[in-house]
């Protein structure tokens, strides 16, 4: 569409010199925003011109040597409907204007008319002109907008395509049309970031995306259509089945990133050879566009290069449940953002890694937090009943899984501290002694961690617990080996090491007197 801001162009007919000079030269045409092109001296020269130069209001003469006024308007009418025709004339002859206005004129003025009399004309026009525009585009937005609705419709719902729905698409969607062997589909999620300094990486404004989708889809030389998704777009393109569309796409997106001051992040799923494969291409897409947060958000990425990954682990291990367990004692946000920031970019370095397995790892590592706070107030004689089924928005654990641990741990932290608050020094001596079971811990040292003599504390922590300290010390030592025994796959040396036993024969032993079985009996019996 031509923008009525850029002025309106004029072209005067007329195949005498002075009256087409005098109409393109005494006229203040620029102060009411037109901008006059060069003279034609015939209808013939005017329909040549029309094409290439495109004017918005022609005035032209009824009567010239060869073609008329009022046939070049006839012509005009036919091939370039919008463009505004005013007649000239010298002739103040009803019969003349009847037959003007027959051929689409808009206008009859004579030549006598005065110079602002002429430019008014053409203001009104203008006018015309404007009202024209906006209504037609008007109609085309509200024609792109029900046909993205049929587009959104056909590929989210699961209803057969059907040989009517594929011909009406072709219909709204010519653009798209493929010929089999020669054509494919892709569709593509598109994201953006900001990069603005200061600014944490989050959603860009949403107006920006109805910027990018239009600046695509005339870029593009292909065939292409975009709609709003899930705060971005998706994008349907058509490509020649032999070349590799999306490089020019990736060009493009790279200059948008410059343009916008954003990142970008495009997935794409399975090229499509069919109309009928869109779903699987969209599917496929989606699947693919869940890498965004593995990817740092940014770059291009093909279900090709990701259908083959296999996964991570699912569970975390005995060490990284200790790893966790040193963040939360610490009760410090920085030690707890800088541990969640390296376990997950190791996490980010397996190549096998999928967004569901890390869904399902990461789920296990926040129940894992919650069995520590279990354990650490049951050691000073408290209670905590870890949530039955933990509430978690699985989209903003794959997406954001920074903000969703610390939000979770945080809230155990405080927990714990509100749980312990007001402990005795033998309470928080326990406490300690079950976080540090694995280091053989000697009274001397935990008397100093509670900051008392280690004669008196001897004393006092017999009287409160009933035991004396190496009797406590091994029973809770036995009591976490016969946990692990029952709830990790965990050799038994591996057990033996985590509750601090290098010996194996001699903590099997140890283990036998307490339980009165050996740990593979204990955990035999346990599976049953």
């Amino acid at each position: 569409m031509k923008g009525v801001e850029q002025g309106l162009k004029v072209l005067i007919v007329d195949d005498e010199v002075i009256i087409r000079t005098g109409l393109s030269t005494v006229i203040d045409w620029e102060s009411c925003g037109f901008s006059v092109l060069r003279p034609a001296a015939s209808g013939e020269e005017a329909l040549n011109r029309i094409t290439e130069e495109q004017p918005d209001i022609i005035f032209t003469d009824i009567r010239m040597t060869g073609m008329s006024g009022l046939e070049l308007a006839r012509e005009v009418m036919n091939e370039h409907p919008d463009t505004e025709m005013i007649v000239i004339s010298g002739f103040d002859e009803f019969v003349y204007a009847q037959q003007a206005m027959r051929e689409g004129v808009s206008e009859y003025l004579l030549k006598t008319s005065r110079p602002d009399e002429i430019l008014q004309a053409a203001v009104r026009a203008k006018s015309r002109i404007e009202q024209r525009r906006q209504g037609d585009e008007a109609g085309r937005i509200q024609e792109r907008e029900v046909n993205r609705h049929f587009l959104r419709r056909i590929l989210t719902t699961d209803s057969h395509l059907d040989e009517q729905t594929v011909s009406e698409l072709g219909d709204r969607y010519p653009e798209l049309s493929i010929t089999p062997g020669q054509h494919l589909l892709q569709v593509w999620i598109i994201s953006l970031r900001h990069n603005s300094i200061g600014e944490e990486k989050s959603s860009v404004h949403e107006e920006l995306y109805p910027i990018l989708g239009e600046k695509l889809t005339r870029r593009l030389p292909y065939g292409c259509e975009w709609i709003e998704w899930n705060h971005g777009i998706l994008l349907v393109i058509r490509i020649e089945a032999i070349r590799e569309g999306s490089i020019r796409l990736e060009c493009e997106l790279r200059e948008l990133e410059e343009e916008l001051n954003c990142t970008t992040f495009a997935a794409c799923g399975q090229a499509a050879t069919d109309v009928s494969e869109l779903r699987t291409a969209l599917e496929t897409a989606r699947d693919t566009s869940a890498y965004g947060w593995l990817l740092g958000y940014k770059g291009y990425v093909r279900y090709v290069d990701i259908r083959e990954r296999k996964g991570m682990r699912s569970v975390c291990t005995m060490d990284e449940e200790k790893e966790l367990a040193a963040w939360l004692r610490a009760e410090d946000s920085l030690v707890l953002k800088r541990g969640i920031t390296e376990l997950l970019s190791r996490l980010r370095q397996d190549p096998e890694v999928t967004p569901s397995s890390v869904q399902a790892y990461l789920q296990t590592l926040i129940v894992a937090g919650h069995r520590w706070l279990e354990r650490a107030v049951q050691s000073i004689g408290r209670t905590y009943e870890p949530p039955n089924g933990l509430k978690l928005d699985l989209t903003q654990l794959t997406q954001s899984p920074e903000n969703v641990l610390l939000e979770h741990f945080e809230s155990i932290i405080a927990r714990h501290t509100e749980l312990v608050s007001g402990m005795s020094p033998v309470q928080r001596a326990v406490s300690y002694i079950h976080e540090h079971l694995g280091q053989g811990l000697s009274l001397q040292q935990v008397a100093r961690h509670v900051h008392m003599n280690s004669n008196y504390f001897s004393e006092l922590f017999k009287r409160e617990t009933g035991m004396n300290y190496i009797e406590f010390v091994t029973e809770a030592k036995m009591q976490k080996a016969m946990t692990l025994l029952r709830e990790t796959p965990a050799k038994i040396s591996e057990v033996a090491n985590e509750v601090g036993y290098e010996d194996l024969k001699y903590f099997n032993r140890l283990f036998k007197k307490f339980t009165g079985l050996t740990p593979s009996d204990y955990r035999a019996k346990a599976e049953i």
